[in-house]
């Protein structure tokens, strides 16, 4: 079956993470497997060169509350050849919502306010466990991720953010001084997979001002709203690799955070995801890198996933559009190998 790789250009976003000055610059991730773990079987145990709350800073007191929320697990993405996945998880601490956090920075937690500025994850570019080198331009984060929100009847989402950014200690959500250092972002909400692995694709929009890609600062979260979600809910992430390209990114118009347009695969389909705060009518369109049209279709829906087969088309490069009613334009790049 021939894989799909997708560069979805999306929307705004809320957390970020990892790299480190120290450290030997490189074009991928380390430990991007999740195949190597420390403190195997006990409260602290955490994925090497990624952390959670076990490992956090912050107020003395707080982090007396500091639970597991991350293991190793045996669960993998179809094909993959590791042993091992991430699985992260919430829990209700005090009648409030922990996400599920896991970063290649270091989490701090300075109030008990999920909201509260003083609640973030920073990139500590002195420190090789609590950063992650870089010095690449990649188009893409590709991931595969299962998401299995407790409240099956909402509509939360799961959320990455990766924050590349020059040598400075970022932190994410980005503050007054973090915002003059950023590079390249790349964040995604997505919702829920159906308890199905789906491989998912993030296109890196290099917005600025910052120019040195020296760090790469990624966090993945069970919610895409602090103190949001229920407690149970569960998110795995597997197998994370850096695209390139060498094509330039699609820059899609702005989207509200609380609206969707997302395009994720399984073994036979390109999946559609249009969630928006009313019904909308999009014009969804694919061409071939020669600008012939391929495919073509018009959805009118409030929130919907639409499915075309991938056995339709050749092996190439794909650029997939989509044009809603109020005159938003959104692009994707889709790579059929």
């Amino acid at each position: 079956m021939r894989k799909i790789s997708l560069i979805a250009l999306l929307f705004a976003g809320l957390f970020v993470f990892g790299a480190s000055s120290s450290a030997k610059a490189q074009t991928q991730l380390n430990n991007s497997g999740f195949e190597t773990w420390k403190d195997v079987g006990i409260s602290t145990e955490e994925p090497a060169q990624w952390n959670s709350f076990k490992s956090a800073s912050g107020d003395a007191f707080l982090l007396t509350f500091a639970q597991q929320q991350i293991k190793r697990s045996t669960l993998t993405r179809p094909g993959s050849t590791g042993n091992y996945s991430c699985l992260i998880w919430s829990r209700t601490i005090l009648s409030v919502v922990a996400n599920g956090n896991v970063t290649t920075g270091q989490i701090n937690m300075g109030s008990a306010t999920a909201t509260d500025p003083a609640n973030y994850n920073i990139s500590r570019t002195a420190d090789t466990t609590f950063s992650e080198a870089l010095n690449a331009h990649p188009d893409s984060l590709v991931f595969w991720t299962k998401f299995k929100p407790s409240n099956t009847a909402g509509s939360d989402s799961g959320r990455v953010r990766a924050l590349i950014h020059d040598s400075y200690d970022a932190k994410d959500p980005l503050d007054a001084a973090s915002q003059p250092h950023v590079v390249g972002d790349a964040t995604l909400n997505f919702p829920s997979t159906n308890n199905q692995w789906v491989r998912i694709s993030i296109p890196f929009n290099y917005t600025g001002p910052a120019t040195s890609p020296d760090y790469m600062l990624i966090t993945f979260t069970t919610n895409k709203t602090p103190g949001g979600g229920s407690g149970g809910d569960s998110l795995y992430i597997d197998d994370l690799s850096l695209v390139y390209s060498g094509s330039s990114s699609i820059v899609n118009s702005n989207i509200d955070p609380s609206e969707n347009f997302f395009v994720f695969t399984d073994d036979n389909d390109i999946i559609i995801d249009l969630s928006f705060n009313q019904l909308r009518t999009s014009k969804i369109e694919m061409y071939n890198m020669s600008g012939q049209l391929v495919y073509k279709t018009q959805i009118t829906a409030q929130s919907v996933q639409h499915f075309v087969g991938i056995n339709q088309f050749k092996s190439g490069i794909y650029v997939i559009t989509a044009n809603t009613d109020d005159g938003r334009k959104f692009s994707q790049k889709v790579f059929i190998k």
